[in-house]
């Protein structure tokens, strides 16, 4: 079931039917590359990317030995990590589906990853989302992950739909008209509750857009 404000998937759906579009979203991040390392030795087995896109950290996972479950609302995202996977010979299981509704059992992995992704909604979405990927992770699982931080620029523009979520056009083209919820670290930490945090940090994506900040999360899951 798809809530009222869950429909990033359809502009990222757009996104990925070009290769100008996929161009800056096919390497993995360095965070996931540096925690992936510490699971490993961990023995850390069974992963899921939520929100894969085109593939970039599914793909990554599944090289590095997990067994690895990637899950996206947007079905050309899907098939476009498909073809790559193939072309690397790994096996991934790939699912249609939404964020707020996982079609996964009650603690089934020991590492979920969800990069640039719970964001997009309301509260009401976000905060469900959350509850979801709490419900799947293994007590003492790694959940990974990013919010938008109230430090960035496009904080406080365009219409504020719910509290603290707005929807912004910020280069005219429609391209990321859906809504985005902002917070700070107070805030991120309530939204996270039944989880022990054990990196915080807000770090500027100047690399895409100029004060472009986001919270990059590490935290696990209490029993």
């Amino acid at each position: 079931m798809v809530n009222d404000t869950e429909t990033a998937h359809q502009a990222w759906d757009e996104t990925w039917k070009s290769e100008n579009g996929r161009a800056i979203w096919l390497d993995p991040e360095e965070d996931v590359r540096d925690l992936v390392g510490k699971l490993k030795a961990a023995d850390t087995v069974k992963a899921l990317d939520l929100g894969c896109g085109v593939g970039r950290h599914a793909v990554y996972l599944a090289s590095q030995g997990f067994e690895t479950y990637a899950l996206d609302g947007s079905e050309t995202g899907i098939e476009h990590a498909r073809q790559q996977t193939e072309k690397a010979g790994l096996e991934i299981d790939f699912r249609v589906g939404m964020m707020t509704d996982l079609p996964f059992d009650d603690a089934m992995f020991d590492y979920v990853l969800a990069f640039n992704v719970i964001y997009h909604g309301d509260p009401k979405t976000v905060g469900k989302a959350i509850s979801e990927i709490r419900r799947i992770l293994k007590a003492g699982g790694t959940y990974q992950g990013t919010m938008l931080s109230k430090r960035n620029d496009h904080f406080g523009k365009g219409e504020e739909i719910e509290k603290d979520t707005f929807i912004y056009d910020h280069d005219g083209t429609g391209d990321e008209a859906h809504p985005h919820f902002y917070c700070n670290a107070r805030e991120l930490v309530e939204l996270f509750d039944g989880f022990e945090l054990q990196k915080l940090l807000d770090v500027d994506h100047s690399h895409r857009r100029p004060e472009h900040w986001h919270w990059h999360l590490v935290a696990e899951r209490l029993a």
